[in-house]
């Protein structure tokens, strides 16, 4: 059950490589926290896209293969970008090539619809069965949910002043709005009164659950489970803003003042 592919160690590896690298070449270290965070996005990758959960997924089991998409969204991005400091994000972001490409991608309006689009359409039936369980691009649909969900959790965990986070009162609102292509998906999974997925009823089921079981079990973990995981995100906002002294704006949005000599300019002697 632990098998690990060469794909998975080769992207973690990289991924670790370049956070350390980052840090050497520009020489300053990320707090204990951000080090934290990022690790543990790291050991949730492999946990997700390794061993039980991805051997229960490729063994149709669908309710593990909604709890690794879970996973993917709603664990995973937000740990990466808690672990990412401002200092290291910003040579990228802020690059004349990369800047009006990243602007348009990390806007709120855009991640969200992305994200909606994309969820909706790997759940769609004839998709899901054709395109999602197919050997040669099972990893890529990872890949692109992984994608998604850094761009829809970017405007509430964004590292940039640059690119500012939402205020509180937006911030609970989007995620409000999140709960609705969420429970149109999961809805339907969860209700229907037949097996919707054909790749489910054309082999043997693991853990002794008839198909029709698992389809409802695998719904119910998208339906209350990202309800009950956007509640808990809600008290965090909360909470925060509380310490915030009702101020609406995060924190992080407010940047340090340029230094004195930067902004009177070069200093000029007779």
């Amino acid at each position: 059950m632990w098998e690990v592919k060469p794909t998975l160690i080769i992207a973690l590896t990289l991924m670790a490589v370049a956070y350390a690298s980052a840090a050497i070449a520009l020489k300053r270290q990320p707090s204990t926290k951000q080090i934290a965070a990022y690790t543990a996005a790291l050991l949730m990758l492999i946990g997700a896209l390794s061993g039980p959960i991805d051997w229960l997924t490729r063994n149709r089991l669908f309710s593990a293969y909604i709890f690794q998409q879970m996973m993917l969204i709603f664990v995973v991005p937000p740990l990466i970008l808690l672990g990412l400091p401002d200092w290291m994000v910003r040579p990228v972001m802020m690059n004349r090539m990369v800047e009006p490409v990243a602007r348009f991608l990390t806007r709120p309006l855009v991640g969200f619809l992305s994200f909606a689009a994309v969820f909706t359409l790997i759940h769609y039936p004839p998709v899901c069965d054709r395109v999602c369980h197919v050997t040669q691009l099972y990893g890529w649909i990872r890949v692109v949910l992984l994608t998604a969900g850094m761009m829809l959790w970017w405007p509430l965990l964004s590292p940039l002043p640059e690119y500012p986070r939402m205020s509180y009162p937006m911030q609970i609102m989007y995620l409000f709005l999140l709960m609705i292509p969420m429970t149109a998906v999961a809805a339907p999974i969860t209700l229907a009164e037949s097996v919707l997925y054909m790749f489910y009823v054309s082999g043997p089921h693991p853990l002794g659950f008839t198909p029709m079981a698992d389809q409802v079990l695998g719904g119910l973990i998208m339906w209350i489970g990202q309800g009950i995981y956007i509640m808990f995100v809600f008290t965090a906002i909360f909470a925060r803003w509380s310490r915030t002294e009702d101020q609406e704006m995060p924190p992080i949005n407010r940047a340090a003042p340029a230094p004195l000599h930067v902004l009177r300019g070069p200093s000029r002697h007779p």
